[in-house]
């Protein structure tokens, strides 16, 4: 079984991920002369920096959810198939999924990275990771759940452990998440479980190293660590994670903490594929590319974004895994591809690093870029001007403006709504 895509004169791109790097590609080459086939298993682009804010209850899922095919309608020669790649069949230019075989002339594996849970399997199975709409929906359910029991418990020490909650991981969704839990606290928990003492609520975050938000200067680790714990937070560094049951987790100091609600943000590892030589997978299971973004061992197979591991000077174990990097990398890729059509030779790849920033809360937000940093009120509004102007489509950003207005003056997220899916009954 084939996936049914016409056959033309044209050289085929496939590219497996509809995330920034192969969304970003497909939009550099939809107007070229070549037939673009993109695979996604969801039918829609996320906008993973704002994942929290759904988790939070600060945004609906749909703000920051993008359907692929309306970002390219109308376009000739382009197709998106929603399905799986199982396999990839190097030797005769073919990808196997869920739904049938595909050739191609060209391959772009821009399949992302996924929560690494660093071999504890019992955290694994306990925490909740956040690296898709649908497990920041999920931390959503779970946090209201909890409090839901919460009003109902009558022991002090389970209820305590319903109303904690620890965020693993001291980057900037570790930090974010923290922040705005730590609002939710102040500001509309209270107001929504007023038999509750939120004396009792504590919200740790908890960082292996020494030092909170490693990919920013020192300033702003400092600034992101001075506001968490202005908002109350109970932030830990050296605190490395042994195991979770569940209900307590427990450090490789002794120290045990009780929680039902742990969020695990801790590290990624690059999703796996089938197919590729071993000697093509370096760390964390990201692919190893050259200066071109060619894997490594083939001519025709390319990685972009989180799943690619390049080497430069100022990057000897890899770029950031972050979309600027994605990005920067699709746009190249695809003026290369263009310089293939014309037969000219390809420009090799030098990330530009444009800034990183955090935001830790209302009004409280970490920015550096390359020529200035700074923190505080200014910094908050260019971390909303940016993501918002990032996000695609009109009408989403329309939507997280909306939202972001109304929180601002209201105080108040209106979007508290826990929403599982309902279990099919045999009849």
């Amino acid at each position: 079984m084939a996936l049914n895509i016409p056959d033309t004169d044209l050289k085929r791109i496939v590219i497996i991920g509809g995330g920034f790097a192969g969304v970003s590609l497909a939009r550099k080459l939809i107007k070229q002369n070549y037939q673009i086939v993109l695979i996604d298993k969801n039918n829609y682009h996320q906008f993973q920096p704002l994942f929290y804010q759904v988790a939070t209850a600060g945004l609906e899922p749909s703000a920051i959810s993008f359907p692929l095919r309306k970002a390219f309608q109308s376009y000739k020669n382009f197709h998106i198939r929603v399905t799986e790649v199982t396999d990839i069949m190097t030797a005769t230019n073919e990808i196997m999924t869920k739904a049938g075989l595909l050739k191609y002339d060209h391959l772009v594996i821009a399949i992302g990275a996924n929560t690494n849970f660093f071999g504890l399997s019992e955290v694994q199975k306990n925490a909740i990771p956040m690296k898709s709409v649908s497990e920041a929906l999920n931390l959503r359910n779970t946090i209201l759940e909890n409090y839901e029991k919460a009003v109902m418990e009558q022991d002090t020490e389970k209820r305590q452990g319903l109303m904690n909650i620890v965020i693993v991981g001291g980057g900037p969704t570790g930090v974010e998440v923290s922040g705005t839990i730590a609002e939710m606290k102040k500001m509309i928990l209270p107001k929504d479980y007023p038999e509750l003492n939120f004396s009792e609520m504590q919200i740790y975050l908890l960082e292996a190293s020494p030092r909170l938000l490693n990919g920013m200067s020192d300033i702003s680790s400092e600034k992101a660590k001075f506001y968490l714990e202005e908002l109350g937070v109970k932030v830990l560094l050296k605190a490395q994670v042994t195991d979770y049951d569940g209900d307590f987790i427990s450090l490789a100091s002794g120290e045990k903490i009780r929680s039902n609600t742990v969020v695990w943000a801790a590290g990624v590892t690059g999703n796996k594929i089938k197919g590729l030589r071993a000697e093509a997978i370096g760390r964390a299971n990201r692919l190893k590319v050259d200066q071109f973004n060619k894997i490594v061992g083939y001519e025709n197979i390319y990685a972009l974004g989180d799943i690619a591991l390049m080497n430069e000077e100022k990057y000897p174990n890899g770029h950031p895994q972050v979309a600027q990097v994605a990005i920067q990398q699709a746009v190249l890729l695809g003026k290369n591809f263009v310089r293939n059509l014309k037969k000219q030779d390809w420009q090799p790849f030098s990330y530009k690093d444009l800034g990183s920033m955090a935001t830790v809360g209302r009004h409280l937000a970490v920015v550096d870029l390359p020529f200035l940093k700074f923190q505080g009120f200014l910094a908050w509004i260019f971390w909303m001007f940016v993501h918002l102007m990032s996000i695609i489509g009109v009408k989403n950003r329309l939507l997280v403006l909306v939202n972001w207005v109304w929180n601002y003056f209201t105080y108040d997220q209106s979007l508290r709504l826990i929403i599982r899916a309902s279990q099919r009954k045999n009849t």
